[in-house]
Order: C-alpha cells, then structure tokens, then sequence
C-alpha cells in the first residue's frame, strides 16, 4: 500500500507561499493545490486567509497578469479571456478591471498581424471557405465578431 505526503499547517502554508511566488495563482487554482496535498478544509481555509493577508494572493493581480500574458502569447481575443476567468471563478468586476487595462491600440494591432498572419496561411482555392477559415479561428481565439467580419472582409472582400 502506497502511503500519501502530509503535511503539518507550517510546511503547508510554506509549500503554498512558494507555490504563489512562482507565478501569479488564483483563489481556485490554490485551492485545488492545497486538495491534492490532503489539507482539511479548515486547514485550507487558514492558508488562504494567511496568503491573502500576507500579499501572497490577490485575484486583481492575478486577473491582469492573466489577460496580459493570454493576449500577447496566446493571442485571445477579450472573450476568450472574459470565459477562461470566469472558468477560474474569479468575479465579474474583478474581469472588467483586468480587461480595461488593455491598450486600445496593442490590441488592434495584435489582432491585426493575426488575422493577416493566419489568412496568409490558409491554404484554400475557394475564397468562401478561407474567409470561414479566418472567421472560426478568430472566434474560437475569442475575438469580437465585428471586428472579424470586418478584417474578413477587408481580407478576402465579400
């Protein structure tokens, strides 16, 4: 039989501030990690009292360190980054702070040099079918729709 790690609240409450220090974590993901170590939810209800009084968590912090690193990497699109912080609980008010700090201009341009790049890549003799290409993988890369249909237009015309 196979006998499972536990920790004592000390080592757990360390073993989580590091785990916050790598990189920015939400309310949600910390708590899954604090499952998977077996902690009682008393226990994880102290570490996360203890991580958010000590700086160590904060969903605003997190949310707009999410939605910049999404949108210069991944290349999402405001709706894309809207669903995937919902899916992470994390509060509407708290998703529209992060998406304001978004320049109006870097994301234009990002989406600009993407919708290019990728009409650039289809690879497709029918003119309707590249312009359904762009299109779908613009809107599953959670862009809005106006402005797709737009470049889509601009692109490959009506």
């Amino acid at each position: 039989m196979q006998t499972r790690k536990t920790y004592t609240l000390e080592e757990a409450t360390k073993k989580a501030e590091h785990y916050c220090a790598y990189q920015e974590r939400c309310h949600k993901d910390v708590r899954e990690k604090l499952k998977t170590w077996y902690m009682i939810p008393e226990a994880i209800d102290l570490i996360m009292v203890h991580l958010l009084n000590e700086n160590f968590l904060n969903e605003t912090r997190f949310a707009e360190a999410f939605v910049s690193g999404k949108l210069r990497i991944k290349k999402w699109g405001r709706r894309r980054l809207t669903l995937e912080l919902q899916r992470k609980e994390i509060h509407k008010t708290t998703i529209n702070i992060a998406l304001s700090k978004i320049d109006a201009n870097e994301y234009l341009d990002i989406f600009n040099l993407l919708a290019e790049k990728k009409a650039g890549a289809i690879q497709e003799s029918n003119i309707y079918k590249s312009k359904k290409k762009l299109i779908d993988y613009l809107l599953y890369r959670g862009w809005e729709s106006h402005l797709i249909y737009e470049k889509a237009t601009e692109l490959f015309g009506n």
